[in-house]
This record gives C-alpha cells, structure tokens and sequence, in this order.
C-alpha cells in the first residue's frame, strides 16, 4: 500500500554511470536508456529529498486514515474547509498569518523560528493602512 506511507518513498530512479555499467565500464544505453548528466550533476542527497516530502507524506496518510475510518466525506471535507480558510482576505500591510488554516493542518501546537523571529525591516515599517488599502484597491 503505498497510500498510507509514513516515510516518503524514494525519489525517482536515473540512470547514473555508476548503477548502469556494463562488463567493460561504460553505460548500456540499450539496455537502461539514454544517461542524464544533469542528474548526476545536480544529484541531491536521499534524506534531503525525503525531508522536503515530508510534510506531504503525513498530511496524505492523515487523510487516509480519516478515508478509511469515517469515508470518503472526511477528507474531502477537511480539504474543502482548507481551501475556504486559505483564502483569508488581510489588510496589505498588517503581516499575514492565517491561524485557521494552522488549526486545520495541525500547525497549531508546533513553533517555528518565522513564529517568534521577526525581521527588524517588518518591526520598523510604520502602519500607513490607508496609503496600502488605496494602493490594492487602485485608487
């Protein structure tokens, strides 16, 4: 079942030199297709791969599970809900957080650094709410 994952899976294969040689050391073409160089180049590191899916992978399995606990109207109501939250209106200049959608994904006990660690650009901007809302709305 590759559904209810709780690691992500491995990234797709390429075909490398070093998995795809023949008895004489070259790559076998015939046999593995044409070489990506540009995959050996940029070759990026399997946990690394894995730790950007990571979020993705335990958001899927919940829903999953809630599919097959409750049925199919659990997750496509969770999703639905989501895309209604994260559609949150916010006045230009205030800094956008949507509190909602964190209560929705299960964010809402977990700290972050961008939580607690606001840049001192943010902190020194003063609050021109009417110049910002004239300038959304085109006036």
């Amino acid at each position: 079942m590759d559904s209810l994952r709780v690691v992500p899976g491995k990234g797709d294969k390429t075909a490398t030199v070093h998995d795809t040689t023949n008895s004489f050391g070259l790559h076998d073409t015939l046999k593995y297709g044409p070489r990506s160089l540009s995959a050996e180049v940029n070759s990026t590191g399997k946990i690394r791969d894995r730790l950007e899916n990571w979020e993705a992978t335990q958001d899927n399995l919940k829903l999953q599970m809630q599919r097959q606990l409750f049925g199919l109207h659990m997750p496509m109501r969770l999703m639905m809900e989501r895309k209604i939250v994260s559609q949150n209106p916010h006045m230009p200049i205030m800094p956008q957080s949507n509190l909602h959608l964190d209560i929705l994904m299960g964010r809402d006990e977990t700290l972050e650094c961008a939580d607690f660690m606001t840049p001192a650009s943010e902190m020194a901007q003063p609050l021109d709410i009417h110049a910002d809302m004239e300038k959304k709305l085109r006036m």
